[in-house]
């Protein structure tokens, strides 16, 4: 019997054994937890039981064969989860892992500024220790879920002497507290899944510093990592499973709440999916020029895809993030403009109407609006060729402008008068 086959076994015996569908969803997860099963992957100390990635999808079709629920995975969280697991002290583990697992925490990353988005060093927000704790000033700008996080990730500056890498540190700073004041904003194409921040005089304890200050830069790149990584896994956020009973309701509750600021990311990446069908139905696929487009845009889509395949397989082998993460980036925002451009050849003028009357009910107009999104969130194209010309092929570093103490280092202010 081989080692999948061992563990589908193990599996579908100890859900015989103990999957309830009259369970509450907190009180399944907990129990999740102590099995293991949830998160098979992470170590048998913290919720899981060691096993490799590469075993994680016969696990899941074996929940799903029986319709059982599993832990919380949809948002923010597991890229918290991810750097406390790699970062965070054994107080941290015990105090949010099993809490991020049931689905009672939720969690927002506070890294882009308005002055620092693509440039996540030159970050300004800061965080002065007074000798009991620590108190932040500052803003924080594309905020995902920040609105119901009962928990941050926060990158602050603590130095400002040290060059701008080095002076930066990592905190979990609790998102309901008076110093912390949370704005939505709204986007062009109608959604609100955003948020700016502003601290003043928020506070962190001394015990939620993930590393020594200074590591900052370190950790952030461990969460932008997995962030990237998953940036394929876009079109399988949280579905409804479709069954009857309290439980799955508990669930669709949930999902419906963490999944709202996630609803356009469909229409960000293109929808590829709709190219074919689009061209058929409207009869544009017989335009010789525009098959050239859906042609190009396939083929891009495949190919981005076994860049997928190829992180996803390295994931599962357990080694660490390659250039595949910056690749596939870069390959979802080309995907994302032609597509664009496709569907824009399809509808003609069309694809500018929303509302009943325009093309799918104004989802082509929403991709439209949408899709710029794709070459800026997670790291602009420019930053992600960067990466792929200096770490992958080796060309020669771009001129530094920034190097010396941070607080000499000319900032996005403004002009002085």
């Amino acid at each position: 019997m081989s080692d999948e086959q061992q563990v589908r076994a193990q599996v579908r015996a100890w859900l015989e054994a103990n999957w309830d569908k009259n369970a509450t969803l907190v009180g399944w997860r907990n129990q999740l937890a102590d099995s293991g099963w949830g998160v098979p992957h992470w170590p048998e100390q913290w919720y899981g039981r060691g096993l490799p990635v590469a075993l994680n999808t016969a696990i899941e079709e074996e929940f799903a064969a029986v319709g059982a629920v599993g832990v919380a995975k949809v948002g923010i969280r597991m890229l918290a989860a991810a750097t406390l697991l790699e970062h965070g002290s054994d107080d941290h583990k015990k105090r949010f892992l099993r809490r991020i697992l049931t689905g009672e925490d939720n969690w927002c990353q506070l890294f882009s500024e308005p002055g620092s988005g693509s440039d996540l060093a030159g970050a300004t927000t800061r965080a002065d220790f007074d000798g009991e704790r620590w108190v932040v000033n500052g803003q924080k700008v594309w905020t995902t879920s920040a609105h119901h996080a009962e928990w941050g990730l926060v990158l602050a500056r603590t130095d400002w002497d040290l060059p701008k890498h080095q002076g930066l540190s990592f905190f979990v700073i609790d998102m309901h507290q008076a110093g912390i004041e949370v704005q939505p904003l709204r986007q062009m194409n109608g959604h609100a899944s955003f948020n700016q921040v502003f601290f003043t005089d928020a506070t962190i304890a001394p015990e939620n510093l993930l590393g020594k200050p200074g590591d900052g830069w370190k950790i952030a790149m461990t969460t932008l990592a997995h962030e990237r990584r998953g940036a394929d896994a876009l079109r399988r956020w949280g579905r409804d499973s479709g069954l009857a009973g309290p439980i799955y309701d508990e669930e669709r509750a949930e999902i419906a709440t963490v999944i709202e600021p996630y609803k356009w990311y469909p229409q960000r990446a293109g929808r590829v999916d709709l190219a074919m069908p689009r061209a058929s139905d409207t009869g544009r696929i017989q335009d010789p020029a525009l098959r050239q487009d859906l042609a190009r845009l396939l083929m891009l889509s495949q190919a981005a895809e076994w860049t997928a395949q190829r992180a996803r397989a390295a994931q599962e082998q357990g080694k660490p993030q390659g250039p595949e993460g910056s690749l596939g980036k870069l390959a979802s925002s080309r995907v994302a403009r032609a597509a664009s451009l496709v569907h824009t050849g399809i509808s003609g003028a069309d694809s500018m109407l929303s509302g009943a009357d325009s093309p799918l009910d104004g989802v082509i107009a929403e991709i439209l609006v949408s899709v710029p999104a794709t070459s800026i969130a997670g790291g602009t194209d420019e930053i992600q060729r960067n990466i792929i010309s200096e770490r992958v092929l080796g060309m020669e570093r771009e001129p530094r402008m920034d190097g010396g103490p941070f607080r000499d280092v000319p900032k996005n202010a403004g002009r002085s008068r």
